[in-house]
């Protein structure tokens, strides 16, 4: 378990190379700035901004393969976790869905700032993004799990892992799916909280 922003930060540093560990401390701190202007994240928790945010997007790709391609996150919000994921593995294409016009703008500067050459803010509701299958979809505080389900299965295959951070509700979330559907899932312990899960799992090809 991850108990402190060092131990944060190691756990990150162990995962990607010095430039994008370079550009996560540059994102930390634009993060802060940007959030006197708009609440991007709850201003305590930039206090503990590599355990609650960086460690804890980043922690998903130990659930996913070295040659996942494409990363569809939803809600993206502040870029948690997808704007992270972009700058730890800048070789996928990751797609921003955001549809509030501040935290597009935001997120359009960082990837501008950042350089990041192969992900793309989809600056809109979900249900306007054209339809792509994806090798990864997650979604951090972005809706109910049946509404995330239902509104991003076009997205999926029956090889698409779907990764949901959802802190203290995830096992009862889980347990209010249909039995068929609930089967394919599974939580996993958050390394950054004690009492938060992740929802991991593939849908079956329809």
């Amino acid at each position: 378990m991850i108990r402190s922003e060092s131990e944060a930060r190691n756990y990150v540093a162990g995962l990607c190379d010095g430039r994008a560990l370079a550009r996560l401390e540059h994102f930390a701190a634009a993060l802060a700035e940007e959030n006197t202007q708009q609440n991007l994240v709850a201003k305590p928790t930039l206090e503990v901004v590599w355990q609650r945010h960086i460690a804890d997007s980043a922690q998903l790709l130990a659930h996913v393969p070295r040659e996942t391609q494409s990363w569809l996150d939803l809600g993206t919000g502040a870029g948690l976790p997808g704007l992270v994921i972009a700058i730890m593995r800048p070789e996928w294409d990751v797609m921003l869905v955001e549809s509030r016009a501040r935290r597009i703008a935001w997120l359009s500067r960082m990837v501008g700032d950042l350089a990041l050459n192969r992900c793309e803010v989809m600056g809109r509701r979900l249900e306007l993004v054209e339809t792509v299958p994806v090798s990864v979809i997650s979604a951090r505080a972005f809706a109910s799990l049946p509404r995330i389900l239902n509104l991003s299965a076009r997205f999926s295959t029956s090889d698409t892992l779907w990764l949901l951070p959802k802190g203290r509700s995830a096992a009862q979330e889980l347990s209010e799916l249909p039995q068929g559907t609930r089967k394919l899932f599974h939580v996993e312990q958050s390394l950054t909280d004690d009492d938060a899960g992740i929802i991991v799992g593939k849908l079956t090809k329809r």
